[in-house]
C-alpha cells in the first residue's frame, strides 16, 4: 500500500503534521488523541478513492505543535486548529470524516463552523458522554469486559512499550470491539501502525463527563452522514439515533453485522452507502 506524504502546515495557532493522500474534493480526517504516521490509517484509508485526504495529527501527537496550557487540548481548541489548518490550506471548504472520538470533534466543528464544511461524515461516534448510562457500553463499569479495557488502554499509554507487545496489546484492545473477532487478521491486514497520544487522552478523559451537546446539534447545518454498527460497544447505536433524530436533513446507516469499525466489518456496504450520500451531494450542488 502506497505511503502518506508528510507535510508540516504552519499556521497563526502553530505548526501541525499532516498527513495527505488520494485526489479529488478535500476531506480532513482525525482522531481525538491518535498519533499518525506515514502508514496512514484504516478509517481514513476508506476515503481515499475519491477524496485527497488530509490526516491531521493534532496538538501534541507526532510532530505537531505542542501545548503551553492544558485547555489546549480540549475540543473546542482542538477545533480552532482544524480550521486555522484549512485556512492555511486555503480551501474554502472542506470536508470532515470522524471516527468514534473524531466523531465527536465533527459534532463540534459542525455546529461552530458549517460554513467551512462541504458535508460531515460521523462514524460510531455520539453527541454526549456515553459510558454512564449505557450498560452496553464497554466504558460502563457494569460491562463484562470493562476492566480488561481499561487496563488493555493504560498498558497502551505507556511510552517505551517494544512494538511487538504493543501491536499485541492493541490487538486485542480492537476485538473487543468486532462483531466476528476471529476475523481481525482478516481487517486489519495492511501495513497501518499508530499510537496513543497520553496527555490527549488524559485530558479528553477529564472532559468527557461534562461532555453533552446534543441541545445544539441542530446548529449543524452542514449535510451530515451518520454511520453506525448495530453492536457498537464503544458508543451504542443510541447516540447515532439521537443525532440523526437532531441534526436536521441528517442521514442515518446502521450495519447489522458489526460494531466498532464498519468501514472494515462491512467494508463493501460502506463503501456503497458514502458513495450514495456523495453522488447526492453532487446532484443537489448542480
Amino acid at each position: 500500500m502506497e505511503n502518506w506524504k508528510q507535510t508540516i502546515i504552519a499556521t497563526q495557532r502553530g505548526n501541525f503534521e499532516v498527513f495527505q493522500k488520494g485526489e479529488g474534493p478535500p476531506l480532513c480526517v482525525t482522531h481525538h488523541y491518535s498519533v499518525f504516521n506515514e502508514t496512514g490509517d484504516y478509517y481514513a484509508e476508506a476515503f481515499t478513492k475519491n477524496h485527497a485526504v488530509y490526516l491531521v495529527n493534532l496538538r501534541e501527537a507526532g510532530q505537531s505543535e505542542k501545548f503551553g496550557e492544558p485547555y489546549q487540548l480540549s475540543m473546542l481548541e482542538t477545533i480552532f486548529d482544524l480550521e486555522a489548518i484549512r485556512e492555511e490550506l486555503r480551501f474554502v471548504k472542506w470536508g470532515f470524516a470522524g471516527h468514534s472520538t473524531g466523531g465527536m470533534l465533527g459534532i463540534l466543528y459542525g455546529m461552530y463552523f458549517s460554513e467551512s464544511l462541504s458535508y460531515l461524515i460521523l462514524t460510531g461516534a455520539a453527541a454526549r458522554e456515553y459510558a454512564t448510562f449505557s450498560k452496553g457500553c464497554i466504558y460502563n463499569p457494569e460491562h463484562p469486559k470493562f476492566e480488561r479495557m481499561q487496563n488493555l488502554i493504560e498498558q497502551l499509554k505507556q511510552e517505551g512499550i517494544p512494538v511487538g507487545k504493543r501491536k499485541k496489546l492493541g490487538e486485542e484492545r480492537t476485538k473487543l470491539s468486532l462483531f466476528r473477532p476471529e476475523k481481525y487478521n482478516e481487517y486489519f491486514h495492511e501495513n497501518i501502525t499508530k499510537s496513543m497520544s497520553a496527555a490527549r487522552m488524559d485530558f479528553f478523559n477529564r472532559e468527557l463527563p461534562i461532555y453533552d451537546v446534543t441541545r445544539k446539534l441542530h446548529l449543524i447545518k452542514a449535510p451530515v452522514l451518520i454511520l453506525c454498527g448495530r453492536h457498537d460497544v464503544q458508543c451504542p447505536l443510541t447516540y447515532s439515533i439521537e443525532m440523526q433524530e437532531h441534526i436536521p436533513g441528517a442521514h442515518l446507516v446502521v450495519f447489522e453485522e458489526s460494531n466498532h469499525y464498519p468501514f472494515l466489518e462491512e467494508a463493501e456496504l460502506f463503501d456503497k452507502e458514502l458513495m450514495k450520500f456523495l453522488s447526492m451531494r453532487r446532484s443537489t450542488a448542480i
